[in-house]
């Protein structure tokens, strides 16, 4: 495909749509522009209601040493792999899924390598749902089913049978719980019934990267939130635990390739977890334009 089409910063061309809950988020947007390599715990999804959208992965080069980017209607990156992104100028829907949620873990097992550009059948499903929220919201599904609908149509064959190791489950639905995210690994142990170093080893093993990784990442995703809610980058750092604005600043760009305010614009809708089975589904609970 050669260099991507769009050099420039990443900039949002139409108001931005966002559905959030701590463990990812629903936008709807049309952007343009290039948002650097970077690496995030959740399965990313970009759907493409008008045009195609541009990805590039480490290393994909040509023999020139240019860029290799890969365009298409949809693209599905796994957990924590590394990549570049391009918007391309397209309408279309970004979602983030938590991969330990059971349609998390559908998907997941579902890709062959870090990065698949999706087209066909099973995306055509998914697509037409997402134009009919962004042109007759509506007619369209409750948010949440339209969330988890999208997630199955890309998630050939049957749910897998395997499950988490039940102690890594209990850890983790506990940090989903909490209230603050000061948990150590020494105290995630101990609710395993593991010493520190057998529980590190596991955790990894199941979830992918190691346990201070994730507690990070469960802080960005909650800070995600707070930023519509709290209105400023200091306040959400408050409230996810880090240990100011400018850590979390710098955590941002690390896993979202982009400075946090990039959530200060648009309509927001903080929405229960469309993937926890264990919660009500309710509407989501008011949507509001946050200050400028």
């Amino acid at each position: 495909m050669g260099k991507s089409s769009n050099s420039g910063a990443y900039q949002w061309l139409s108001e931005p749509r966002w559905y959030l809950w701590e463990g990812g988020f629903l936008l709807i947007a049309r952007a343009a522009g290039v948002v650097p390599a970077h690496a995030h715990h959740a399965i990313q999804i970009v759907a493409a209601v008008e045009g195609e959208v541009a990805i590039c992965g480490p290393g994909e080069q040509t023999r020139q040493g240019v860029e290799e980017w890969r365009k298409g209607p949809a693209v599905i990156v796994r957990p924590d792999a590394v990549h570049s992104f391009d918007c391309n100028g397209a309408l279309g829907a970004m979602l983030f899924v938590d991969p330990e949620t059971s349609e998390g873990t559908w998907l997941k097992n579902s890709l062959k390598r870090d990065i698949t550009v999706v087209s066909g059948p099973r995306l055509a499903s998914a697509v037409q749902e997402l134009r009919k929220l962004i042109e007759q919201p509506f007619e369209s599904m409750e948010i949440g089913e339209l969330i988890r609908h999208c997630v199955q149509a890309l998630s050939p064959g049957v749910p897998p049978a395997r499950r988490m190791d039940p102690r890594v489950t209990a850890v983790l639905n506990s940090i989903r719980e909490r209230d603050d995210l000061r948990i150590s690994l020494e105290s995630a142990a101990g609710q395993a019934f593991l010493s520190p170093s057998r529980f590190a080893h596991l955790f990894k093993e199941q979830v992918g990267l190691p346990f201070s990784r994730y507690m990070l990442w469960r802080k960005l995703t909650r800070a995600m939130v707070a930023i519509a809610s709290e209105r400023t980058i200091s306040a959400a750092a408050h409230v996810a635990d880090f240990a100011d604005a400018a850590h979390l600043t710098r955590t941002f760009y690390q896993m979202v390739g982009m400075p946090p305010s990039v959530l200060m614009r648009g309509e927001f809708a903080e929405i229960a977890s469309p993937f926890d089975v264990r919660a009500e589904r309710p509407e989501a609970r008011g949507v509001r334009a946050p200050a400028q």
